[in-house]
Protein backbone atom coordinates (compact mmCIF):
# COMPACT_ATOMS: atom_id res chain seq x y z
CA UNK A 1 0.00 0.00 0.00
CA UNK A 2 1.60 3.16 -0.69
CA UNK A 3 1.93 6.05 1.25
CA UNK A 4 -0.45 8.20 -0.07
CA UNK A 5 -2.57 11.73 0.80
CA UNK A 6 -5.58 10.85 1.89
CA UNK A 7 -9.02 13.29 2.21
CA UNK A 8 -10.74 14.43 5.59
CA UNK A 9 -13.60 12.16 6.48
CA UNK A 10 -17.14 13.84 7.52
CA UNK A 11 -19.20 13.13 10.64
CA UNK A 12 -22.12 11.89 8.32
CA UNK A 13 -19.84 9.36 7.18
CA UNK A 14 -18.68 8.53 10.94
CA UNK A 15 -22.60 8.00 12.06
CA UNK A 16 -23.30 5.60 8.31
CA UNK A 17 -20.86 3.64 9.02
CA UNK A 18 -20.75 3.44 12.96
CA UNK A 19 -22.78 0.37 12.88
CA UNK A 20 -21.03 -1.72 10.93
CA UNK A 21 -17.49 -0.43 12.39
CA UNK A 22 -17.66 -2.41 15.73
CA UNK A 23 -17.41 -5.49 14.13
CA UNK A 24 -14.32 -5.10 12.26
CA UNK A 25 -11.79 -6.27 15.21
CA UNK A 26 -14.10 -9.12 16.86
CA UNK A 27 -13.36 -9.25 20.58
CA UNK A 28 -10.86 -6.26 21.86
CA UNK A 29 -7.11 -6.18 22.14
CA UNK A 30 -7.55 -6.92 26.42
CA UNK A 31 -9.28 -10.10 25.99
CA UNK A 32 -5.92 -12.29 25.68
CA UNK A 33 -3.08 -11.41 27.38
CA UNK A 34 -0.45 -13.13 24.81
CA UNK A 35 -2.15 -11.99 21.58
CA UNK A 36 -1.26 -9.19 20.59
CA UNK A 37 -3.82 -7.48 17.36
CA UNK A 38 -2.50 -5.62 14.72
CA UNK A 39 -4.86 -3.14 12.80
CA UNK A 40 -3.96 -2.27 9.46
CA UNK A 41 -5.61 -0.70 6.15
CA UNK A 42 -5.79 -2.94 3.61
CA UNK A 43 -5.48 -2.16 0.05
CA UNK A 44 -9.07 -1.67 -1.97
CA UNK A 45 -7.14 -3.65 -4.70
CA UNK A 46 -7.06 -7.22 -4.33
CA UNK A 47 -4.22 -7.34 -6.39
CA UNK A 48 -2.08 -5.25 -3.95
CA UNK A 49 -0.67 -7.50 -1.27
CA UNK A 50 2.19 -5.52 -0.03
CA UNK A 51 1.56 -4.91 3.64
CA UNK A 52 -0.31 -8.14 4.34
CA UNK A 53 3.25 -10.10 2.58
CA UNK A 54 5.34 -7.50 5.21
CA UNK A 55 3.14 -8.03 7.97
CA UNK A 56 2.80 -12.19 8.07
CA UNK A 57 6.72 -12.21 7.95
CA UNK A 58 6.98 -9.87 10.76
CA UNK A 59 4.44 -11.75 12.57
CA UNK A 60 6.44 -15.04 11.89
CA UNK A 61 9.64 -13.29 13.38
CA UNK A 62 7.91 -12.23 15.99
CA UNK A 63 6.05 -15.58 17.52
CA UNK A 64 9.49 -17.08 17.35
CA UNK A 65 11.07 -14.61 19.33
CA UNK A 66 8.29 -14.51 21.48
CA UNK A 67 7.11 -18.26 22.15
CA UNK A 68 3.72 -18.63 23.61
CA UNK A 69 2.85 -15.12 21.96
CA UNK A 70 0.84 -14.78 19.22
CA UNK A 71 -0.41 -11.89 16.45
CA UNK A 72 -3.55 -11.63 15.13
CA UNK A 73 -3.70 -9.51 12.35
CA UNK A 74 -6.78 -7.28 11.50
CA UNK A 75 -7.34 -5.78 8.47
CA UNK A 76 -9.13 -3.23 7.69
CA UNK A 77 -10.60 -3.17 3.64
CA UNK A 78 -11.79 0.61 2.70
CA UNK A 79 -10.89 3.78 0.82
CA UNK A 80 -9.00 6.29 2.87
CA UNK A 81 -11.78 7.95 4.55
CA UNK A 82 -13.46 4.99 5.47
CA UNK A 83 -10.35 3.76 6.93
CA UNK A 84 -10.12 6.59 9.31
CA UNK A 85 -14.18 6.49 10.11
CA UNK A 86 -13.69 2.94 10.87
CA UNK A 87 -10.59 3.09 13.24
CA UNK A 88 -11.86 5.99 15.41
CA UNK A 89 -15.12 4.27 16.23
CA UNK A 90 -12.84 0.80 17.29
CA UNK A 91 -10.15 3.40 19.03
CA UNK A 92 -13.40 4.40 21.56
CA UNK A 93 -13.61 1.44 23.81
CA UNK A 94 -11.48 -1.53 25.32
CA UNK A 95 -13.80 -4.21 23.40
CA UNK A 96 -12.96 -3.45 20.01
CA UNK A 97 -9.60 -1.34 20.07
CA UNK A 98 -6.66 -3.49 18.88
CA UNK A 99 -3.28 -3.30 20.58
CA UNK A 100 -1.66 -1.62 17.22
CA UNK A 101 -2.95 0.80 14.35
CA UNK A 102 -1.85 2.68 11.58
CA UNK A 103 -2.20 6.09 11.21
CA UNK A 104 -1.82 8.66 8.65
CA UNK A 105 0.16 11.39 9.84
CA UNK A 106 -2.26 13.56 8.06
CA UNK A 107 -5.21 12.80 11.15
CA UNK A 108 -2.65 11.55 13.75
CA UNK A 109 -3.30 15.31 15.71
CA UNK A 110 -7.56 14.58 15.74
CA UNK A 111 -6.83 10.97 17.36
CA UNK A 112 -4.35 12.49 20.16
CA UNK A 113 -6.68 15.38 20.71
CA UNK A 114 -9.49 12.81 21.05
CA UNK A 115 -8.03 10.96 24.04
CA UNK A 116 -7.43 8.02 21.69
CA UNK A 117 -3.42 7.06 21.52
CA UNK A 118 -0.79 6.51 23.70
CA UNK A 119 2.31 8.35 24.39
CA UNK A 120 5.46 5.98 23.24
CA UNK A 121 8.04 8.69 25.11
CA UNK A 122 8.64 5.76 27.94
CA UNK A 123 9.00 3.26 25.04
CA UNK A 124 11.34 5.21 23.20
CA UNK A 125 13.66 6.08 26.11
CA UNK A 126 14.94 2.69 25.82
CA UNK A 127 14.58 1.89 22.55
CA UNK A 128 18.37 3.10 20.92
CA UNK A 129 17.15 2.42 17.45
CA UNK A 130 14.79 5.75 18.22
CA UNK A 131 17.83 7.38 17.59
CA UNK A 132 18.10 6.52 13.86
CA UNK A 133 15.12 8.27 12.79
CA UNK A 134 15.25 11.40 11.32
CA UNK A 135 13.84 14.36 13.32
CA UNK A 136 11.40 15.89 10.06
CA UNK A 137 9.57 12.26 10.31
CA UNK A 138 9.63 12.30 14.66
CA UNK A 139 8.10 15.80 14.18
CA UNK A 140 4.96 14.36 12.01
CA UNK A 141 3.84 11.88 15.21
CA UNK A 142 4.57 14.35 17.57
CA UNK A 143 0.97 16.39 19.83
CA UNK A 144 1.02 19.67 20.53
CA UNK A 145 1.74 18.17 23.82
CA UNK A 146 5.50 17.97 22.72
CA UNK A 147 4.67 14.06 23.08
CA UNK A 148 5.32 11.54 20.35
CA UNK A 149 2.62 9.37 19.49
CA UNK A 150 3.38 7.36 16.83
CA UNK A 151 6.92 5.60 15.04
CA UNK A 152 6.99 6.03 12.01
CA UNK A 153 7.53 3.20 8.96
CA UNK A 154 8.74 5.83 6.00
CA UNK A 155 7.65 9.00 4.44
CA UNK A 156 7.29 10.08 1.03
CA UNK A 157 8.14 13.13 -1.00
CA UNK A 158 6.85 14.76 -4.54
CA UNK A 159 8.38 15.82 -7.51
CA UNK A 160 7.86 16.02 -11.26
CA UNK A 161 7.21 12.62 -13.14
CA UNK A 162 8.00 13.33 -17.25
CA UNK A 163 7.74 11.00 -20.56
CA UNK A 164 10.80 11.61 -22.25
CA UNK A 165 9.54 10.41 -25.61
CA UNK A 166 6.61 13.25 -25.39
CA UNK A 167 10.25 15.31 -24.62
CA UNK A 168 11.89 14.46 -27.28
CA UNK A 169 8.92 15.13 -29.73
CA UNK A 170 8.33 18.52 -28.23
CA UNK A 171 12.23 19.45 -28.75
CA UNK A 172 12.52 19.42 -24.34
CA UNK A 173 15.74 18.08 -22.86
CA UNK A 174 16.17 14.61 -21.60
CA UNK A 175 17.24 15.68 -18.35
CA UNK A 176 14.84 18.48 -17.72
CA UNK A 177 15.02 20.08 -14.42
CA UNK A 178 13.12 23.08 -14.19
CA UNK A 179 14.23 25.96 -12.24
CA UNK A 180 10.96 28.19 -12.12
CA UNK A 181 7.08 27.72 -12.51
CA UNK A 182 7.62 29.63 -15.26
CA UNK A 183 10.00 26.83 -16.70
CA UNK A 184 7.35 24.46 -15.50
CA UNK A 185 4.46 26.16 -17.72
CA UNK A 186 6.52 26.91 -20.49
CA UNK A 187 7.12 23.17 -21.03
CA UNK A 188 3.37 22.28 -20.70
CA UNK A 189 2.54 25.41 -23.38
CA UNK A 190 5.44 23.84 -25.68
CA UNK A 191 4.00 20.07 -25.48
CA UNK A 192 0.82 21.45 -26.27
CA UNK A 193 1.55 22.97 -28.80
CA UNK A 194 4.07 20.42 -30.81
CA UNK A 195 2.55 17.09 -29.24
CA UNK A 196 -1.03 17.30 -29.77
CA UNK A 197 -3.34 14.45 -28.55
CA UNK A 198 -0.62 14.56 -25.22
CA UNK A 199 -2.07 16.11 -21.63
CA UNK A 200 0.60 18.47 -21.57
CA UNK A 201 0.39 18.58 -17.37
CA UNK A 202 -1.66 17.14 -14.79
CA UNK A 203 -1.96 18.50 -11.14
CA UNK A 204 -4.68 17.44 -8.88
CA UNK A 205 -7.36 19.61 -7.73
CA UNK A 206 -10.95 20.49 -6.57
CA UNK A 207 -12.46 18.32 -3.69
CA UNK A 208 -13.46 14.98 -5.60
CA UNK A 209 -9.31 13.44 -4.90
CA UNK A 210 -9.76 15.69 -1.31
CA UNK A 211 -6.04 15.74 0.43
CA UNK A 212 -4.41 14.88 -3.23
CA UNK A 213 -5.29 18.62 -4.74
CA UNK A 214 -4.24 20.14 -1.26
CA UNK A 215 -0.97 18.58 -1.12
CA UNK A 216 0.33 17.17 -4.02
CA UNK A 217 -0.75 20.15 -6.09
CA UNK A 218 -1.53 23.24 -3.54
CA UNK A 219 1.25 23.05 -1.16
CA UNK A 220 3.81 22.14 -3.42
CA UNK A 221 3.19 25.28 -5.01
CA UNK A 222 2.23 27.62 -1.75
CA UNK A 223 5.24 26.53 0.14
CA UNK A 224 7.45 27.26 -3.06
CA UNK A 225 6.45 30.73 -2.54
CA UNK A 226 8.68 31.86 0.16
CA UNK A 227 12.54 31.32 1.18
CA UNK A 228 11.41 28.03 2.83
CA UNK A 229 12.48 28.98 6.37
CA UNK A 230 8.48 30.09 7.46
CA UNK A 231 5.73 28.19 7.19
CA UNK A 232 3.05 29.93 4.84
CA UNK A 233 0.03 28.20 5.94
CA UNK A 234 0.26 27.80 9.85
CA UNK A 235 1.95 30.74 12.14
CA UNK A 236 3.43 28.35 14.61
CA UNK A 237 4.56 31.36 17.00
CA UNK A 238 0.66 33.00 16.80
CA UNK A 239 -0.84 29.41 16.85
CA UNK A 240 -2.88 30.70 14.56
CA UNK A 241 -4.03 30.08 10.62
CA UNK A 242 -2.99 32.46 7.85
CA UNK A 243 -5.52 33.84 5.91
CA UNK A 244 -4.57 33.86 2.28
CA UNK A 245 -1.85 36.24 1.20
CA UNK A 246 0.32 36.87 -1.71
CA UNK A 247 1.49 33.13 -2.00
CA UNK A 248 -1.87 31.07 -1.48
CA UNK A 249 -3.07 33.81 -4.35
CA UNK A 250 0.06 32.78 -6.90
CA UNK A 251 -0.79 29.44 -6.05
CA UNK A 252 -4.25 29.56 -7.01
CA UNK A 253 -3.16 31.34 -10.09
CA UNK A 254 -0.97 28.81 -10.80
CA UNK A 255 -3.97 26.18 -11.05
CA UNK A 256 -5.99 28.47 -13.29
CA UNK A 257 -3.19 29.19 -15.62
CA UNK A 258 -3.32 25.11 -16.21
CA UNK A 259 -6.55 24.37 -16.65
CA UNK A 260 -7.29 28.26 -18.28
CA UNK A 261 -5.04 27.59 -21.07
CA UNK A 262 -6.41 23.69 -21.19
CA UNK A 263 -2.54 22.68 -20.48
CA UNK A 264 -3.87 20.19 -17.96
CA UNK A 265 -6.97 17.30 -18.54
CA UNK A 266 -10.48 18.22 -19.85
CA UNK A 267 -11.91 19.47 -16.42
CA UNK A 268 -14.36 16.79 -16.04
CA UNK A 269 -11.24 13.86 -15.78
CA UNK A 270 -9.81 16.03 -13.47
CA UNK A 271 -12.14 16.60 -11.15
CA UNK A 272 -13.29 12.70 -11.36
CA UNK A 273 -11.89 10.92 -8.08
CA UNK A 274 -10.69 8.39 -10.23
CA UNK A 275 -8.55 10.57 -11.64
CA UNK A 276 -5.25 9.54 -9.62
CA UNK A 277 -5.63 5.64 -11.06
CA UNK A 278 -6.31 7.03 -14.57
CA UNK A 279 -2.60 8.89 -13.98
CA UNK A 280 -0.56 5.62 -12.84
CA UNK A 281 -2.55 3.28 -14.78
CA UNK A 282 -3.01 4.69 -18.10
CA UNK A 283 -1.98 8.21 -18.72
CA UNK A 284 1.70 7.75 -17.76
CA UNK A 285 1.91 3.81 -19.14
CA UNK A 286 0.49 4.90 -22.41
CA UNK A 287 2.12 7.90 -23.17
CA UNK A 288 -0.55 9.80 -22.71
CA UNK A 289 0.54 12.61 -20.14
CA UNK A 290 3.95 14.77 -20.21
CA UNK A 291 4.00 15.77 -17.50
CA UNK A 292 2.99 14.77 -14.10
CA UNK A 293 3.22 16.33 -10.58
CA UNK A 294 3.14 13.71 -8.47
CA UNK A 295 4.75 11.15 -5.73
CA UNK A 296 7.45 8.79 -4.83
CA UNK A 297 5.41 5.85 -4.44
CA UNK A 298 4.08 5.46 -7.74
CA UNK A 299 6.37 2.42 -9.28
CA UNK A 300 4.97 0.41 -6.43
CA UNK A 301 1.95 0.13 -9.16
CA UNK A 302 4.34 -0.73 -11.78
CA UNK A 303 6.38 -3.28 -9.96
CA UNK A 304 6.33 -7.35 -10.99
CA UNK A 305 3.13 -8.85 -9.32
CA UNK A 306 1.11 -5.56 -9.28
CA UNK A 307 -1.07 -6.39 -11.65
CA UNK A 308 -0.53 -3.35 -13.45
CA UNK A 309 3.41 -4.03 -14.39
CA UNK A 310 5.29 -1.25 -16.44
CA UNK A 311 8.95 -2.53 -15.97
CA UNK A 312 10.01 0.27 -18.62
CA UNK A 313 8.96 3.01 -16.56
CA UNK A 314 12.59 3.60 -15.23
CA UNK A 315 13.21 4.43 -18.91
CA UNK A 316 10.07 6.01 -20.00
CA UNK A 317 10.33 8.32 -17.54
CA UNK A 318 12.40 11.26 -16.25
CA UNK A 319 12.20 13.16 -12.63
CA UNK A 320 12.44 16.74 -12.15
CA UNK A 321 12.37 18.28 -8.48
CA UNK A 322 9.40 20.85 -8.09
CA UNK A 323 11.32 24.27 -8.21
CA UNK A 324 10.61 27.35 -6.17
CA UNK A 325 8.28 29.89 -7.53
CA UNK A 326 11.11 32.48 -8.67
CA UNK A 327 14.42 30.16 -8.43
CA UNK A 328 14.54 31.43 -4.81
CA UNK A 329 16.55 29.45 -2.10
CA UNK A 330 16.31 26.56 -1.53
CA UNK A 331 15.52 26.32 -5.23
CA UNK A 332 13.28 23.27 -4.75
CA UNK A 333 10.17 22.35 -3.06
CA UNK A 334 8.74 18.94 -1.87
CA UNK A 335 6.12 17.82 0.49
CA UNK A 336 5.81 14.84 2.93
CA UNK A 337 3.25 12.88 4.49
CA UNK A 338 3.40 9.45 5.29
CA UNK A 339 2.01 6.76 8.13
CA UNK A 340 2.94 5.68 11.92
CA UNK A 341 2.28 2.78 13.73
CA UNK A 342 0.77 3.78 17.16
CA UNK A 343 -0.33 2.20 20.44
CA UNK A 344 -4.27 3.25 21.63
CA UNK A 345 -4.83 4.48 24.78
CA UNK A 346 -7.93 1.91 25.85
CA UNK A 347 -5.28 -1.33 24.47
CA UNK A 348 -5.19 -4.12 26.34
CA UNK A 349 -1.50 -5.04 25.37
CA UNK A 350 0.41 -1.42 25.20
CA UNK A 351 3.96 -3.29 26.10
CA UNK A 352 3.65 -5.97 23.87
CA UNK A 353 2.43 -3.99 21.01
CA UNK A 354 5.54 -2.05 21.34
CA UNK A 355 7.39 -4.87 21.43
CA UNK A 356 5.82 -5.80 17.50
CA UNK A 357 7.12 -1.87 16.46
CA UNK A 358 10.48 -3.01 17.56
CA UNK A 359 10.39 -6.23 15.51
CA UNK A 360 9.16 -4.41 12.58
CA UNK A 361 11.50 -1.50 12.63
CA UNK A 362 14.87 -3.40 12.79
CA UNK A 363 17.08 -1.95 10.18
CA UNK A 364 16.74 -5.11 7.77
CA UNK A 365 12.65 -5.32 8.42
CA UNK A 366 12.61 -1.58 7.63
CA UNK A 367 14.43 -1.60 4.80
CA UNK A 368 12.26 -4.54 3.63
CA UNK A 369 9.69 -2.57 3.95
CA UNK A 370 10.92 0.46 2.20
CA UNK A 371 12.01 -1.07 -1.01
CA UNK A 372 8.27 -3.36 -1.16
CA UNK A 373 6.61 -0.12 -0.43
CA UNK A 374 8.38 2.31 -2.74
CA UNK A 375 8.78 4.19 0.61
CA UNK A 376 11.45 6.61 1.71
CA UNK A 377 13.52 5.66 4.13
CA UNK A 378 13.36 7.81 7.91
CA UNK A 379 15.81 6.07 8.84
CA UNK A 380 19.25 7.19 8.54
CA UNK A 381 21.22 4.66 8.78
CA UNK A 382 18.81 2.95 5.52
CA UNK A 383 18.63 5.79 3.86
CA UNK A 384 23.01 5.24 3.53
CA UNK A 385 22.58 1.58 3.07
CA UNK A 386 23.41 0.79 -1.01
CA UNK A 387 20.96 -1.76 -0.73
CA UNK A 388 18.21 0.76 -0.42
CA UNK A 389 19.78 3.30 -2.77
CA UNK A 390 20.23 0.97 -5.60
CA UNK A 391 16.84 -1.46 -5.41
CA UNK A 392 14.58 0.33 -7.32
CA UNK A 393 15.17 3.53 -10.36
CA UNK A 394 14.20 6.56 -8.52
CA UNK A 395 14.97 6.06 -4.50
CA UNK A 396 17.86 8.60 -4.26
CA UNK A 397 16.14 11.40 -6.11
CA UNK A 398 13.37 11.13 -3.86
CA UNK A 399 15.25 10.31 -0.42
CA UNK A 400 17.35 13.72 -1.54
CA UNK A 401 14.53 15.55 -1.58
CA UNK A 402 13.88 14.93 1.98
CA UNK A 403 16.07 17.90 2.94
CA UNK A 404 13.58 20.22 0.76
CA UNK A 405 10.42 18.83 2.19
CA UNK A 406 7.96 20.34 4.28
CA UNK A 407 5.28 18.48 6.30
CA UNK A 408 1.82 19.52 6.58
CA UNK A 409 0.42 21.60 9.86
CA UNK A 410 -1.58 18.63 11.14
CA UNK A 411 -3.53 20.22 13.83
CA UNK A 412 -7.18 18.96 14.58
CA UNK A 413 -8.08 22.32 12.36
CA UNK A 414 -6.23 20.73 9.20
CA UNK A 415 -9.42 18.35 7.55
CA UNK A 416 -11.41 21.56 7.37
CA UNK A 417 -8.65 23.76 6.76
CA UNK A 418 -7.94 21.37 3.41
CA UNK A 419 -11.16 21.01 2.37
CA UNK A 420 -11.49 24.91 2.26
CA UNK A 421 -8.32 25.04 0.10
CA UNK A 422 -9.84 22.18 -2.28
CA UNK A 423 -12.78 24.17 -2.75
CA UNK A 424 -10.85 27.13 -3.81
CA UNK A 425 -9.22 25.01 -6.28
CA UNK A 426 -11.78 23.43 -7.79
CA UNK A 427 -13.63 27.19 -8.11
CA UNK A 428 -10.52 28.49 -10.06
CA UNK A 429 -10.45 25.51 -12.24
CA UNK A 430 -14.14 25.28 -13.34
CA UNK A 431 -13.83 29.14 -14.20
CA UNK A 432 -16.42 29.52 -11.33
CA UNK A 433 -14.74 31.68 -9.39
CA UNK A 434 -11.64 34.02 -9.84
CA UNK A 435 -8.53 34.11 -8.04
CA UNK A 436 -9.60 37.26 -5.49
CA UNK A 437 -13.10 35.65 -4.94
CA UNK A 438 -12.43 31.83 -4.26
CA UNK A 439 -9.04 33.44 -1.94
CA UNK A 440 -11.80 35.38 -0.46
CA UNK A 441 -14.50 32.41 0.03
CA UNK A 442 -11.07 30.37 1.88
CA UNK A 443 -10.51 33.30 4.15
CA UNK A 444 -14.17 32.79 5.34
CA UNK A 445 -14.16 29.00 5.39
CA UNK A 446 -10.53 29.42 7.49
CA UNK A 447 -12.29 31.70 9.83
CA UNK A 448 -15.51 29.22 10.46
CA UNK A 449 -13.13 26.16 10.43
CA UNK A 450 -10.68 28.13 13.09
CA UNK A 451 -13.06 29.46 15.27
CA UNK A 452 -11.11 32.77 13.83
CA UNK A 453 -7.88 31.77 14.71
CA UNK A 454 -6.16 33.47 11.96
CA UNK A 455 -3.92 35.91 11.00
CA UNK A 456 -3.83 38.17 8.16
CA UNK A 457 -0.62 38.52 5.67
Amino acid sequence: MPVRPTAAFTPLLALALAATTLTACGGGSGSDPDTVKVSFKQSTDNSIKVMDTYLADIRKQFEKAHPGKKVELVPIKAPDSEYYTKLQQMLRSPKTAPDLVYEDTFLINSDITSGYLKPLDPYLAKWPDWNRFIDTAKAAAKGEDGKTYGVPDGTDTRGLWFDKGTFAKAGLPADWQPKTWKDVLTAARTIKQKVPGVIPLNVYTGKPVGEAATMQTFEMLLYGTNDGTTDPLYDKNAKKWIAGGQGFEDALAFVETVYKEKLGPDVSDALDPNVMTRVRGEWLPQGKLGIALDGSWLPQDWLPGSGHEWPEWSKKLGLAAMPTQNGQAPGKVSMSGGWTWSIPAKAGNPDLAFEFIKTMQTKTNAQKWYVANSGIAVREDVAKDPGYATAQPGTTFFTDLVKHTHYRPAYPAYPKVSTAIQEAMEGVTTGDMSVDEATGNYVDALKDATDNQVVER
